[in-house]
């Protein structure tokens, strides 16, 4: 399936759930890795704020981009955010959704603001 492109180059991002490993299957506790270079791939909860709104994706990033002491609540920029619709069927019932993934995070700074 085709994935689009997110441009979250006006957008505040924060933190709002830790890193942690994404598991493929629950009952093995397999962890997902990514098909290009082997890396344990993470999910992280991101809060993104635009143009008067905010909304909270679980995204998947491998593990080599997500930097060190990562905290919820951090300021972080995106790097190389992509959506792609999904479709399975799981115990005789169609599921449908849309998942992101990145290729890294990097501790951002909040934009100053300007006093008038």
């Amino acid at each position: 399936m085709p994935s689009f492109k997110i441009d979250t180059s006006t957008a505040i991002v924060f933190v709002a759930v830790p890193a942690a490993p994404k598991v493929v299957n629950k009952q093995t506790g397999e962890i997902a890795l990514d098909r290009e270079t082997g890396a344990q791939m993470m999910t992280v909860g991101l809060t993104v704020a635009d143009e008067g709104e905010a909304n909270l994706y679980t995204v998947s990033i491998p593990a080599t981009g997500v930097p060190d002491g990562l905290q919820v609540g951090m300021p972080v920029s995106v790097v190389g955010l992509k959506a792609r619709d999904w479709e399975n069927e799981f115990n005789g019932q169609k599921r449908h959704g849309i998942s992101f993934r990145a290729v890294a995070l990097v501790p951002a700074q909040l934009p100053t603001p300007v006093k008038g």
